[in-house]
């Protein structure tokens, strides 16, 4: 099994920066790809970023590019999303996600097999 955990959310106003950070646990660890989905009130869960696990590609939704930045630290099993220039769409809880199905697209929420408990983020105006 496969324990995520996500931290580093908050109420931040309209151009501050947050950085989520998920740890993952548990007795093996070597996903496919990790990915940070989000999910605002009364909306569905939307991809935001994805790194692959062993190697350098990242991806990333239209939203996120140019302001967001995801990266892993394999040793310490975690992944981050360093957030910058936060608008107040940004506004959602924020989930870390693992996937272990290296086929699957990663921009899609059925492809992630484990879930962290999501993260609040709220960007004021």
């Amino acid at each position: 099994q496969v324990q995520l955990v996500e931290s580093g959310g908050g109420l931040v106003q309209a151009g501050d920066s947050l950085r989520l950070s998920c740890a993952a646990s548990g007795r093996t660890f070597s996903p496919y790809a990790m990915g940070w989905f989000r999910q605002a009130p009364g909306k569905e869960r939307e991809f935001v970023a994805a790194i692959v696990w062993s190697g350098t590609r990242t991806y990333y939704a239209d939203s996120a590019k140019g302001r967001f930045t995801i990266s892993r630290d394999n040793a310490k099993r975690t992944v981050s999303l360093q957030m910058n220039n936060l608008k107040p769409e940004d506004t959602a809880v924020y989930y870390c996600a693992a996937n272990f199905r290296p086929l699957l697209r990663l921009d899609v929420v059925a492809s992630y097999d484990y879930w962290g408990q999501g993260t609040q983020v709220t960007v004021s105006s």
